[in-house]
């Protein structure tokens, strides 16, 4: 499971990489324009992102800062957006990596944050949750870049997965 896991928080900085490559070329206003997504704006959508993966990080590891809000702007411009995504995916990284296998079959309890209760839970299918979220809110910012006329953003798991050969967890 650890292999299985730590490829997914390669994978998750990769793409994160890419869809944060394309969102550098928007002007300002394309940036924080409002184009009708769940989170409204590329900026909004990206901090979504951040937000939900500080939340996480904060249940399974009991640290970090964890907003109380899924809207919560954290950062209004791209470069100081980008240099926390880039140290969350690094704390991200780094915590799966240290996991030991027998870990992933273990449980976490944590508060919800949208109807505050009490939950307790398999790390690996939230692990797979967590995961999934990023991927689902990326496919949103991918499609941000195209309604705002940018080029597709090639993010698929696969084409990050030939790039792997040789690496412990491909």
């Amino acid at each position: 499971m650890r292999r299985h896991f730590t490829m997914f928080a390669a994978y998750n900085q990769w793409a994160n990489k890419h869809i944060y490559d394309a969102a550098a070329d928007l002007a300002d206003d394309e940036f924080t324009r409002d184009v009708g997504a769940a989170f409204g704006s590329m900026m909004g959508t990206l901090n979504h992102i951040l937000v939900a993966d500080r939340i996480w990080m904060k249940r399974f590891t009991g640290e970090g800062d964890a907003p109380t809000r899924l809207d919560t702007v954290l950062h209004g411009d791209l470069p100081a957006l980008r240099a926390a995504r880039e140290a969350e995916d690094k704390r991200i990284f780094d915590w799966v990596e240290s996991r030991e296998d027998k870990d992933f079959s273990g449980r976490f309890t944590y508060i919800t944050v949208t109807d505050v209760r009490t939950i307790s839970q398999r790390l690996s299918p939230a692990l797979g949750h967590f995961f999934n979220h990023q991927t689902h809110h990326r496919g949103q910012a991918h499609t941000i870049l195209t309604m705002l006329g940018r080029a597709s953003v090639a993010l698929d798991l696969v084409y990050f997965l030939r790039m792997q050969e040789g690496r412990s967890y491909a």
